[in-house]
């Protein structure tokens, strides 16, 4: 297949690339590198562009010619969506319209979507399931859920357009040849910034709200490896090329951590008892979010290989460790 990839040069997106490359994938990446790196496309071509620029992204197309398209060039912090909406609506919804007019100015009808829990809000029921209302308490979150309503819409449509939307949890961890990972300024996800901060950049971590109706009144969330993300996405693409119809997973793996019991595990593994600081709660967390993810192994038959806590943060530390930000960048 000839995949463009949107984004590609970004955190998830260069893993999805590199495993697409290894089966045999014709790749181009595009990237305006605003959060992405040269050095992290391990395959294909990079075209370096905004998909604000419509003239520049029908010349990819009319070049490359995609078979289908994966999309992760999205803005995804939540406090920042809560500050600047109208920077996440711009480029997350409209930015995206974009990109779907010229697929269908040239004809490309299969699209893979990096979406969000986040859609989901706070959950009446936790496991989520795929069914679960669209609710999102975030301006992030609200352009993930346009974009899915555009992309049902879309496929109803008769035009032949079919998708699949991947509702990320918490991603975590890093290629497990070392080659690729975490690589760009403040990080927000936690265990990202708890590696972060056991190797010494920053001074200390926060836990943002304490006062959550959990267990231990921090949030829970459910980590998925980068890699068995990166899997779900080459699984989605096989599925729709052998004529599967447009479909919405979760991507998790049905198991959920407080951020104290992340805390906790990253200090045992790193062998680094960092400081760590009680803060009040950040705008537009919900308590708890955890993956029902039968459907994704049911339909798609994508098994995970990386369903460790433990694992997913090893992994990370053994990045960071190996990472130089000022060699690399």
């Amino acid at each position: 297949m000839k995949v463009l990839v949107t984004g590609g040069a970004g955190y998830i997106g260069s893993h999805v690339v590199k495993l697409l490359g290894k089966l045999g994938h014709e790749i181009l990446v595009y990237d305006n590198l605003s959060t992405g790196n040269r050095w992290a496309v391990k395959y294909g071509k990079l075209v370096v562009g905004d998909l604000a620029d419509k003239k520049l992204l029908r010349s990819v197309f009319e070049e490359f010619k995609p078979d289908a398209v994966m999309h992760f060039a999205a803005y995804i912090v939540v406090p920042e969506s809560v500050k600047k909406p109208l920077k996440y609506w711009r480029n997350n919804v409209a930015n995206t319209l974009n990109l779907l007019e010229v697929m269908r100015e040239f004809g490309t009808d299969l699209f893979i979507f990096s979406s969000s829990a986040a859609v989901y809000g706070i959950p009446e029921s936790v496991p989520v399931d795929e069914e679960a209302p669209l609710k999102p308490i975030n301006p992030y979150g609200e352009t993930k859920a346009t974009v899915e309503r555009l992309l049902s819409d879309l496929a109803r449509s008769g035009s032949g357009f079919r998708y699949v939307s991947l509702r990320y949890f918490n991603v975590a961890g890093a290629d497990p040849e070392g080659e690729i990972g975490f690589a760009y300024p403040n990080p927000t996800h936690l265990i990202i910034r708890a590696v972060k901060t056991a190797k010494g950049e920053y001074e200390k971590l926060y836990i943002y709200g304490t006062d959550y109706p959990t267990p231990d009144g921090t949030c829970i969330r459910d980590y998925i490896h980068v890699w068995d993300l990166a899997r779900a996405h080459a699984d989605a693409l096989s599925y729709l090329t052998r004529g599967g119809e447009s479909e919405v997973f979760n991507c998790g793996y049905g198991r959920g951590y407080s951020v104290r019991e992340v805390v906790d595990a990253v200090k045992r593994i790193t062998g680094v008892d960092f400081p760590v600081e009680e803060a009040p709660r950040r705008e537009g967390d919900p308590p708890a979010l955890v993956a029902k993810a039968q459907k994704i192994k049911e339909v798609l038959g994508w098994e995970p290989r990386y369903d460790s806590l433990e694992t997913i943060i090893k992994s990370a530390w053994d990045w960071e460790r190996k990472f130089s930000q000022n060699q690399r960048l």
